[in-house]
Order: structure tokens, then sequence, then C-alpha cells
């Protein structure tokens, strides 16, 4: 049997598993992505396909783009779905994240990767800039519920916009490392690297981001044919917005991955009660689930292969453990200190800084602008950081986020989503897992939208 056909019907399988297995697994402590892993190893393991899976690797341009895809994607998702309005006080949940939390665990996941796997300086500020951010493609099983689903209490507020932003601030470094390797983004000193990778690449981003975002949203909802444009019900529109934010961000040496998240909180602060947000949310979460599928089944299969793990060994295992057991939750309760959230909060985000497919983008981008030694050592740490956090992050998600639930049961939410005038409130009061429960789109439980990490 040729294998255009087995790919062709795989696809098939893999399209139908990413609408049915959520529901499958709407009660279980077991995510998406594990089941997706395992499908992928024991599919390639049992039955070899000539060319399939692609080996990350040798693979490298082709692991880069299809990564760069997928995160993008799940950016536009992240920022249609927040509807707390952007203020420097109400995210300050945020900017902890990103500051002290995400500084101290690239400076610790550097001296780690320096000291447990003997890697130079270039290779552990590269694979600690991988590492540090949380994944927006992974994490979405954690983050705030579709717009205007009143499920945005701080952890999951929090979570949500940490992943949007932090490539912002874990991108500099991978350049970093690029420069420090001498590659061909090298050579510019460090004043360079801060001017060019630090400030002129986040304010491209911004500035791109915030006025594209906004532009259009006036055409979709301000202009004198705003009926033709708002209600089309077109969702893919969420796509061409962000493939247009993402390409003429890059275009001018500004961060895309910033810009796209920018752009979906310009656009949802923009008319925030109207029901075309969510269209545009829902289209963009399908494809990102089914982008993620694909990846994560591939990943699976490249594991089974022996090429990603092939300079794997305990000093490996070690530093991964290090990094998903001490240093994401040390730095992340660093960061929250003096939030005033309770510890169980705290704990909870300092916990869940989920690894995924964010890292192999870095990773394939900067070994494409330097060569560096230990590469393969790179390529193995990333993959058991990775496949730790999915397994790990995938099977206690839904019970801690269940216990929080029911202790804040009865409490109210903190939504500060002002009311616009004439429009009844989204959520007066959170009351636990049952209250958000509205048919297929509830996330009380994790997966009850059809999403799952």
């Amino acid at each position: 049997m040729e294998p255009y056909i087995l790919v062709l019907a795989g696809l098939g399988v893999l399209i139908l598993l990413t609408a049915w297995l959520p529901m499958l697994l709407k009660e279980a402590p077991l995510s998406l992505p594990i089941v997706c892993v395992i499908v992928g190893a024991a599919i390639f393991g049992l039955l070899p396909i000539p060319g399939l899976p692609p080996d990350p690797v040798e693979n490298r341009a082709l692991t880069e783009r299809l990564t760069e895809l997928v995160v993008v994607i799940s950016l536009m998702g992240a920022g249609l779905k927040i509807d707390r309005p952007f203020a420097l006080r109400s995210w300050t949940i945020t900017w902890r994240l990103l500051g002290p939390g995400m500084l101290l665990t690239i400076a610790l996941l550097a001296i780690a990767a320096h000291l447990l796997l003997g890697l130079g300086a270039a290779a552990a500020v590269l694979l600690a800039a991988c590492l540090a951010p949380t994944d927006p493609v992974l994490a979405s099983d954690i983050q705030v519920g579709p717009p205007r689903s009143g499920e945005e209490d701080e952890v999951r507020f929090a979570l949500t916009s940490e992943a949007g932003l932090n490539d912002g601030l874990a991108f500099p470094f991978v350049l970093l490392a690029v420069m420090l390797a001498g590659g061909d983004r090298g050579g510019e000193g460090w004043w360079g690297w801060f001017t060019y990778a630090v400030v002129w690449k986040i304010v491209a981003g911004t500035v791109v981001g915030y006025l594209l975002g906004r532009g259009l949203a006036w055409a979709m909802f301000h202009m004198p044919n705003r009926a033709k444009l708002s209600r089309t019900g077109a969702g893919f529109v969420a796509l061409g917005i962000t493939l247009l934010v993402y390409g003429a961000t890059e275009l001018i040496g500004g961060y895309g991955f910033f810009a796209v998240f920018v752009a979906a909180l310009g656009l949802r602060a923009s008319e925030p009660g109207h029901e075309y947000h969510r269209k545009l949310h829902d289209f963009a979460e399908e494809l990102e689930r089914l982008l993620m599928m694909a990846l994560l089944v591939l990943l699976g299969g490249a594991v089974a292969a022996g090429g990603l793990l092939r300079d794997a060994d305990a000093r490996v295992v070690a530093f991964a453990a290090v990094a998903i057991f001490v240093v994401r939750p040390l730095a992340g309760w660093i960061g929250l200190w003096g939030t005033g959230r309770p510890p169980e909060e705290r704990a909870t985000i300092a916990f869940f800084g989920i690894r995924g497919l964010g890292s192999f983008y870095y990773l394939a981008f900067a070994l494409g602008h330097a060569e560096l030694q230990g590469a393969g050592t790179l390529w193995a740490t990333v993959t058991t950081v990775v496949l730790i956090s999915v397994f790990l992050h995938g099977t206690t998600v839904t019970p801690t986020m269940a216990t929080l639930d029911r202790r804040r049961g009865g409490q109210q939410l903190d939504l500060p989503l002002q009311n616009q005038p004439g429009r009844e409130p989204a959520v007066q009061h959170f009351a636990g897992p049952a209250a958000l429960r509205s048919g297929p789109q509830s996330r009380a439980d994790g997966t009850g939208d059809g999403r799952a990490t």
C-alpha cells in the first residue's frame, strides 16, 4: 500500500480524534497530548512508514516552520479569550511572572545546564531560553475559557497571559546565545544585542501588533458597513489576522509572536461583548488543536525512532528533573511573592509552567543561525523535559484545578472586565465547576470545551 494512502487515512483518524477524544477524556486525569504522543510512538514503532516521521534533527528547517505555525495560531487564540482589559495594575501578576520569575528561571536553568550537562555559555543560555517560557500550545488546558465565559480566575489568567507574552522576554536570550556562539546574528556585541534584540524587536512587535489589532478591529466593528464584516460568521478571519500581523512584524525585524498576542488583545478590547470574538476564538482553537495533535503524533514517532533521544543519559534526566521540579516552581514562587494570592494558587501557578512545542521552535531557530557544541544534548534535553511535562502536567492539571475550583466555591470571581452599558455581566459569582458548565464549552474540568492539553 502506498505511504500516501496511509497518510490520508491517518489524517482522517487524527481529525476525528481531535473532535472526539476530549469528550472521552473529559473526566479522566489524562490529556490529549499524552494520547497523541503514545499513539505516535505506537504507530510509527509498529508500522514503519518510509520517510515518516521526519527526523526533527535532520529536518531542522521543517521543525522550525511547523512549530512556528502552531505557536503563532495558539497565541491568537490565547489573546482573544482574555476578558480582562489590559492595564498595568490589573496585570500585576503577569509582570511578576515575566520579570523576576522568568529572569530567575533563565539564570537558574543556565547554571544547571553548565553544572549538570557541561555545556558552554552559549549552549547553556540557549537551553535556558528554550525551556523558560510557558508554552501557549500545551498550556491551553489550564488557561482561561472562551470569550465572556466567566472562567478567568487568577490562576488561569496568570498562566494565559504569561504564555502569551513570555516570548518577548525569552527570544532575546535565544539571540544572545546565537551572538555568544558567533552565529550569523552575532558580532554586534552586548550593546548591539540589547538595542536590537531587546529594545527594537519588543517595541516593534508591540507597536505593529497594537496598530494592526486596533485597525482591523475598527474595520470589523466600527466601519459604516460593520454588519457585513462582523456578522459574516467567518471564523477563519482569525487565521488571516494572525498571518498578516506575524508577517508584517517579522518583515521589519520585530517579534512576531509578541505582536500576534498584542494584536489579539487589541482586537478583543474593541466591542468586548460582541459575539464575533467567540467565532474568531473558536476557529483559532480548533486549528490549533488539530496542528498540535499532528505534531505530537510526529513527536511520538520521532521519539520511538530514537533520533531525538540518542544523546539522552542520566545527566539529561537529572537536569530535566531539576528544571521541572525545582527551578520553575522556585522561580515562580519567588516571582509571585507579595502578590497577596493564597499559597495554593501561587503553588499552582509556579508548578504549571508547561514546556512544549515552542521549545522546539527556539532550538531549531537557534541551530539554524549558529553552530553550537552539544547540539545532540540540547535536542535530547528539550525532548526529555517536554515529554515529562506532557505526562506530568497532563495527568495533574484536571484534579488540581478541580480542587482549586471546589475551594473557591461560592466565592466571588475576580473579574476586572468592566460591564458595558446595556449589557448584562458575563458572570457575577464563581460557584465551582458546575456553575460554569454550558454544554460542550465547559472548561471547569479542563477538557469540556473540546481542548485538551
